[in-house]
């Protein structure tokens, strides 16, 4: 088992509590884990971006090289797209579909939506939308995780178990909605690949 990913988005939509929910996943299942962040100017709601290398065998970097990347995990459309040098040619692409409008120039949606969709492999999921239908908007990360879940080649859950010791000092509704969350990406995945 081998899994290259970039997970990407602006700071402040999660990508490192994504990380830490596929890595402890991994560890749990007796995997090896490299990751490499860049946290860029997360706190402005700059881009932010993890490489995150998963294997059944001893990994020797934490970089992926351009073209090898299995999976690209976005909670923004725009970030999605300025990974794609790096997504292998049977790689999938999974982000969220509402952006985050943080420059002047930010393209029209409808164009970055074309982008992905004339993808092979994609799953492009509203988050915010179900997130906010589930009563925890906080949660649009995990939904996404949820949807990128079946590509990931681990259990649903070594997942659960994982958002279980991730958000568990939280208190069981925090993690009860997070679970509730990635259960309505998977099913969206499973519905639409």
């Amino acid at each position: 088992m081998k899994r290259d990913i970039i997970l990407a988005g602006v700071g402040g939509q999660g990508i490192l509590s994504i990380a830490a929910t596929i890595g402890t996943a991994a560890l749990d299942n007796g995997l090896h884990l490299k990751q490499a962040e860049v946290h860029g100017m997360s706190q402005r709601g700059g881009d932010v971006q993890s490489h995150l290398r998963i294997s059944s065998k001893e990994i020797a970097s934490d970089l992926i090289p351009a073209g090898k990347v299995d999976i690209i995990i976005s909670v923004e459309p725009m970030e999605s797209l300025r990974y794609l040098p790096w997504l292998s040619k049977d790689g999938w692409l999974v982000t969220n579909t509402q952006p985050f409008v943080n420059i002047p120039n930010y393209p029209e949606v409808e164009e970055v939506m074309d982008k992905v969709k004339a993808l092979p492999k994609h799953i492009a999921i509203d988050a915010d939308k179900i997130a906010k239908d589930l009563g925890s908007p906080k949660s649009a990360n995990i939904v996404i995780l949820g949807a990128a879940s079946p590509f990931l080649e681990m259990d649903t859950e070594a997942f659960e178990n994982a958002l279980r010791k991730i958000f568990g000092s939280k208190g069981e509704d925090v993690v009860n909605a997070n679970i509730e969350a990635f259960r309505a990406g998977l099913k969206h995945a499973q519905k639409n690949q």
